[in-house]
């Protein structure tokens, strides 16, 4: 999909991956509509990117999505591209995972995107062409102890989208997945759980850790694409990013 003068959606849009991506679209030549529960920073990033929308919403709020996307089309006329970027951590071993936390880190993780995708289709359906790109995580890859919830969360996401991306090709809707690895984000401070032990888990990693910049390129590249997946991920580590 040509990104110029498209209309892209981007959830967590506030920070990170997802302000990010948001600003790498909006110099493509995007309208950008920003989606986030922290008004102030996307009223920020909306006066510095100019043609921006900014969208105060909750993405585990159906009916804050709902109301999200509908303001999005009445002043946008439509969205063309949903980049699912919102997303929070938990670590926790197994016999400590607080099922509450579980929970919670599902709803955003997985049911969000899967009410986002619900609310744009019809429109791009309509269209006859759309692009979603959901971002997962490279930890899938890994069987790292106190991550299981979070890669769970990760793991579903994953499987939604590739099957969302069958049954949508024939409709000329490319539904792609964009696997991180770690990066210089808010994300490990913000997560549930054992923080501490997520903190040194990353720092032990043995990998540098990327920009958000690189990951939004690489996003925009599927977008234009419509290729199946793409990852930050290092050779060493198991992905396809060279040294």
């Amino acid at each position: 999909m040509d990104i110029n003068n498209a209309v892209v959606l981007v959830t967590g849009a506030s920070s990170g991956i997802g302000a990010a991506t948001a600003r790498a679209a909006s110099q493509a030549g995007a309208r950008v509509v920003l989606v986030a529960r922290r008004e102030d920073r996307l009223r920020r990033l909306a006066a510095e990117l100019g043609n921006a929308v900014a969208l105060p919403c909750d993405v585990t709020n159906r009916a804050e999505i709902e109301r999200a996307v509908g303001q999005a089309i009445n002043e946008c006329g439509r969205i063309d591209v949903l980049v699912n970027s919102a997303g929070r951590g938990l670590q926790a071993t197994i016999e400590h995972l607080d099922a509450d936390d579980l929970r919670a880190t599902f709803e955003l993780n997985v049911i969000a995107p899967l009410l986002l995708m619900q609310a744009v289709l019809p429109g791009m359906r309509a269209r006859g062409s759309g692009a979603i790109v959901n971002v997962s995580s490279g930890i899938t890859w890994f069987d790292l102890p106190g991550s299981a919830g979070y890669s769970a969360s990760k793991a579903a996401l994953q499987k939604l989208t590739t099957i969302a991306r069958a049954e949508l090709a024939e409709a000329n809707i490319a539904v792609s997945l964009m696997f991180p690895s770690i990066t210089r984000t808010e994300f490990v401070a913000s997560v549930r759980g054992d923080l501490t032990g997520a903190q040194h888990m990353e720092a032990n990693s043995g990998l540098t850790p990327d920009t958000p910049e690189n990951v939004a390129g690489a996003i925009l590249e599927l977008i234009r694409s419509g290729a199946e997946r793409a990852d930050r991920v290092p050779v060493e580590a198991g992905g396809t990013l060279a040294s």
